[in-house]
């Protein structure tokens, strides 16, 4: 499965992050598949930029976004882009079969 996730860079305790598609079974600072932008959590107000076709293009084919990423993709609009164009489908009502009569 495919993630999108931070990948660290920099130095000590002046971290900088890349946001890349991974496979999830690629540790955190390995290997990836592509880079899609880049996160400066330093300054004030943080830096952010994210190519949005390429992230918009990996979460319709189904890449799942750490939970961190999710809050970048939120403050960039590109999460509400994606959310616009692929609507959940309402899940499925089962049908209740009505109940036996209880025997006497």
């Amino acid at each position: 499965m495919v993630k999108l996730r931070l990948m660290r860079v920099g130095t000590t305790k002046k971290p900088v992050y890349r946001v890349v598609a991974a496979d999830s079974r690629s540790p955190r600072d390995g290997r990836f598949i592509e880079i899609i932008g880049q996160y400066d959590p330093k300054p004030n107000p943080s830096f952010i930029e994210i190519d949005e076709a390429r992230a918009l293009h990996w979460l319709a084919s189904g890449a799942q976004p750490s939970d961190t990423v999710t809050a970048l993709l939120k403050r960039s609009g590109i999460w509400q882009k994606h959310v616009a164009a692929h609507p959940r489908k309402p899940a499925k009502q089962r049908e209740r079969k009505p109940k036996a009569a209880a025997k006497s």
